[in-house]
């Protein structure tokens, strides 16, 4: 059997205040980074000890990684950074309230946004500060592989070759595997891992650092129902915090 676990970082700054994030780089708040050394410390009581890690190219994951390897005892493991594990890109959406969104266009039509399958929100122009063409931390990638908007399935479509190509051979090799990324690179990587429907994964909510654990069998399959890290009770409460976010004011 292979051991995978993925964490979604801890809380954002704009998490916090209700912003759709994407690709836009914010940092922690400071309880998102007590959340991410809870999570480094839930791993540590279950004896999970890992051969390398993952996380996305932007802020909150990658600091979400190091506190939690801190609290581990293994901030000296290997760290893989890539941005095919970065957040869904949420085009004109980025940097708008959620709840605001929601009052202007109707709750239906955000859903439809923000957890549809297949139909993306507006995207931005190249033009745009939200363009990732204007990050320099893209610079290296031909622009028609950098979105400028993204639906979940479009994050599927990024997010499967890096599980092929780069987690796969690691777990074949009989390596412990940890990736840090964002809830709609999770979302993808969970509907692939568990075999979620295209409908049923908008109901699909995964809470702020607790750790998702995965015993894959030699052919990369379940060998065990996965499980969360921590209080149910907690988690629960988590998960409905994610799926109320339109609701805030």
């Amino acid at each position: 059997m292979s051991t995978l676990v993925i964490v979604r970082h801890g809380e954002s700054t704009w998490n916090q205040e209700n912003l759709f994030t994407g690709w836009h780089d914010v940092p922690l708040t400071a309880k998102g980074a007590d959340e991410a050394r809870k999570a480094g410390q839930a791993m540590r009581d279950a004896g999970l000890w890992f051969d390398i890690a993952h996380t996305s190219v932007l802020e909150r994951a990658v600091v979400t990684a190091n506190l939690a390897l801190t609290e581990l005892g293994q901030v000296w493991l290997p760290v893989n950074r890539h941005w095919r594990l970065n957040e869904r890109h949420y085009g004109a959406l980025q940097g708008l309230d959620k709840a605001q969104t929601a009052a202007k266009h109707g709750e239906a039509q955000l859903k439809l946004w923000r957890r549809s399958y297949d139909v993306p929100p507006p995207p931005v122009g190249t033009d745009s500060p939200e363009h990732p063409v204007n990050d320099p931390r893209y610079r290296l990638l031909a622009p028609d592989q950098l979105p400028a908007t993204e639906c979940l399935k479009d994050v599927v479509a990024r997010v499967l070759p890096y599980w092929y190509d780069v987690i796969v051979p690691q777990l074949g090799a009989g390596l412990t595997v940890v990736v840090v990324a964002h809830g709609n690179s999770l979302r993808a990587l969970l509907k692939h891992l568990e075999g979620v429907s295209d409908d049923a994964i908008a109901e699909v909510n995964i809470p702020t650092a607790v750790p998702r654990v995965y015993e894959l069998d030699r052919h990369f399959q379940l060998a065990s129902p996965p499980r969360y890290l921590g209080d149910a009770a907690e988690i629960a409460a988590k998960e409905a915090a994610v799926r109320d976010q339109a609701k805030r004011k």
